[in-house]
């Protein structure tokens, strides 16, 4: 009997959540308020982890990401995974959220927190994308390679050291290593 793992659950979301939201872009209405509503949990459950001392806020930031989802949906490259995609969305809602009151905690987010959200822009999931890859790509490979790999396409450790000639140690390393180095550059301290 095979074990069901963390990252298949994770990968068998992201998926369902995909075959949703591009069969609603076709123009299945119906289909298109089912995927709004999975998305609103997974929103709501990582907004609220971020806004626990103003719960009342939750409601109303989800309210602004979905619809930043729906004025972005246009945006979306079917390409590219959703999650990644949402998680910008949601990103740049809560970092204007937290601008607006003075704080800057969502700065000290690491990007395993795509996973928590799954699903994602306020401005434009592209220039999200762009941003990434231009932090990305300032990175050496034995960093950005398992950066890549283990967080953005989902692939194992044991998967990506396969696929980078790196050491399984490698790659947790480069991970580690790669995810301090993007949080310092992001509040550039680097």
């Amino acid at each position: 009997m095979e074990r069901i793992t963390h990252n298949d659950a994770l990968r068998s979301r992201e998926l369902h959540l995909q075959t949703l939201f591009l069969a609603s872009l076709a123009g299945d209405e119906r289909i298109y308020r089912v995927f709004l509503s999975q998305l609103s949990g997974h929103i709501r459950s990582f907004l609220r982890a971020r806004l626990q001392r103003q719960p009342d806020e939750v409601e109303d930031l989800l309210q602004e990401v979905l619809l930043a989802v729906h004025n972005g949906r246009h945006t979306y490259r079917a390409d590219q995974p959703l999650t990644a995609w949402v998680f910008a969305i949601t990103r740049y809602k809560l970092a204007d959220f937290f601008r607006g009151q003075s704080r800057h905690e969502i700065f000290n987010d690491s990007l395993d927190d795509a996973a928590q959200l799954f699903a994602e822009p306020h401005l434009e999931p592209a220039q999200a994308s762009r941003d990434l890859n231009k932090l990305l790509a300032q990175l050496p490979e034995r960093q950005r390679l398992p950066i890549l790999h283990v967080k953005l396409e989902g692939l194992s450790v044991t998967e990506t050291a396969q696929r980078t000639g790196l050491s399984e140690s490698a790659v947790k390393i480069g991970v580690h290593r790669g995810l301090k180095a993007l949080a310092q550059k992001i509040r550039g301290t680097r």
